[in-house]
């Protein structure tokens, strides 16, 4: 049984091929108003597993990776308990569900989830460990804690599931690493070989963006250069140490200035804004309410302004969604208290698309690197090349005006890891959140008419996930 995609368009070549893919039903479908590309990657989700499985589960959290076209995912370690590579305790909050499964530590858990479940999860994933102990920026997790669940570290004693989910990068997210364990942190990550991903923005005060929006809502601000001070601040660690770090969601003018002078001098920082910086300001606060809260905040309408203008000159490396799963229930609680973010996975791509590509800043052959090939580069995965594949694989089929290649992904060997997604660039679709594949609902954009969609997911040459000729 096969899909079969004709006259489907090769993202980087413009090249017009037919490709064929193995899947549980036969269908021939008119590709000509497709684009096929390496799969997208995602250095920035949280799947609430174990511990907050009330809001999303590894399995429900990769379905709706694969739904958006995402092949590989990086887990941040704001799991319960912590992912710090330290045993779990019985009785702590979400130890149950590690223990149960068998294994004594979170990182362990997740990465032989597959296995203790007995599920097969349509996307690949990587794991990103503490930065401190418990999450609580109290001290520096230790190196000897997790060092073993590095993917170079003693291969011959790992699994194939362990080496399959390794651990790639360490970070705090949710928080930026404190001022009083930022030297050995980053004594860590230099031992290591790690990068560190920064969630670079802090506050203990405040809830939405200070400014006329907060003060219209009578909700406390927080200042944009809280952001800015971190940006500084680990600046001047790279610069000290020669460590990568990389900047999440960054939202501010005034911090990609500073980022565009450190790269200017060389240092290694790479940065990423999501597509909810992109799209909105804080204005977007008086209409959404609480499901536009999220940390950094939503900006002023110069900041979004001066975030697409870092995507278009290069100053942001790449997109991540920052996925962010809450109940409902949670997000009607009030500013005050509602927590931080929002879900994107399944409607990113249309989001900045509609914003990026429509809007005329980029192209969509850029809209594809900032999606795929620049975080697998920041992750340090092997990115499919197309190119390649084609020169390996593909039959060149004598047309009457010239000369066709078909790609037989079922000819392709498994451990080749293609990793591919179709996309329509032109569709039109309404988002709407009643059809994700997470488990939460928590975003602005339910209703937006946007344009661009990923239409089908393939792993590892095989269809992982597929709206093609489907209502989805």
């Amino acid at each position: 049984m096969t899909l079969t995609l004709h006259d489907i368009k090769v993202w980087n070549t413009g090249e017009v091929i037919d490709l064929i893919v193995p899947s549980d039903a036969d269908k021939t479908v008119d590709a000509s108003a497709m684009t096929i590309a390496p799969g997208f990657e995602d250095p920035h989700v949280h799947f609430r597993d174990p511990g907050q499985t009330y809001k999303e589960s590894m399995v429900s959290g990769c379905a709706a990776a694969a739904s958006g076209g995402y092949t590989n995912v990086l887990i941040m370690p704001n799991t319960v308990p912590a992912m710090d590579g330290v045993k779990v305790t019985a009785g702590e909050p979400g130890a149950s569900e590690v223990l149960d499964a068998g294994f004594d530590t979170v990182i362990d858990y997740l990465q032989h989830y597959e296995q203790a479940h007995d599920v097969t999860l349509p996307v690949r994933y990587d794991l990103c460990v503490c930065a401190s102990k418990g999450r609580a920026g109290k001290e520096a997790t230790d190196v000897a804690d997790w060092i073993g669940y590095l993917p170079e570290h003693d291969d011959d004693n790992k699994d194939a599931y362990q080496l399959a989910h390794p651990v790639t990068a360490i970070s705090d997210d949710g928080s930026a690493v404190t001022p009083e364990i930022l030297d050995p942190v980053f004594d860590n990550v230099k031992e290591s070989g790690l990068y560190l991903i920064e969630h670079c923005e802090h506050h203990d005060t405040g809830a939405v963006n200070e400014g006329p929006v907060s003060r219209e809502l009578g909700v406390p601000g927080i200042p944009e250069d809280t952001e800015l001070k971190i940006v500084e601040r680990d600046i001047e660690m790279a610069r000290k140490t020669g460590v990568h770090v990389h900047f999440q969601h960054v939202s501010t003018a005034i911090s990609f200035d500073a980022i565009r002078k450190a790269k200017a001098e060389g240092l290694p920082i790479t940065c990423e804004t999501a597509p909810h910086y992109v799209a909105l300001c804080d204005e977007a606060l008086l209409k959404y309410g609480t499901l536009a809260k999220m940390n950094p905040p939503l900006r002023s309408e110069e900041d979004r302004k001066a975030t697409i203008a870092a995507v278009a000159d290069g100053t942001v490396d790449l997109l991540a969604t920052d996925h962010a799963p809450h109940t409902m229930e949670e997000k009607e609680l009030g500013f005050l208290d509602a927590p931080n973010g929002i879900i994107g996975l399944e409607c990113a791509y249309g989001v900045c698309h509609k914003i990026l590509v429509d809007g005329g800043f980029i192209s969509d052959e850029r809209l594809i690197e900032l999606m795929s090939t620049a975080p697998a580069e920041l992750m340090g995965h092997d990115k499919t090349d197309l190119t390649a594949v084609l020169d390996e694989y593909a039959d060149a089929v004598p047309g009457d005006d010239d000369t066709k290649r078909v790609l037989d992904l079922g000819k392709v060997p498994a451990d080749d890891n293609v990793d591919l997604v179709v996309l329509n660039t032109n569709e039109e679709w309404t988002v709407d959140p009643e059809r994700f594949h997470s488990s939460a609902r928590n975003t602005p954009f339910g209703g937006w008419q946007v344009t661009g969609r990923p239409l089908a997911t393939i792993i590892g040459s095989k269809l992982a996930f597929s709206r093609i000729d489907k209502e989805d």
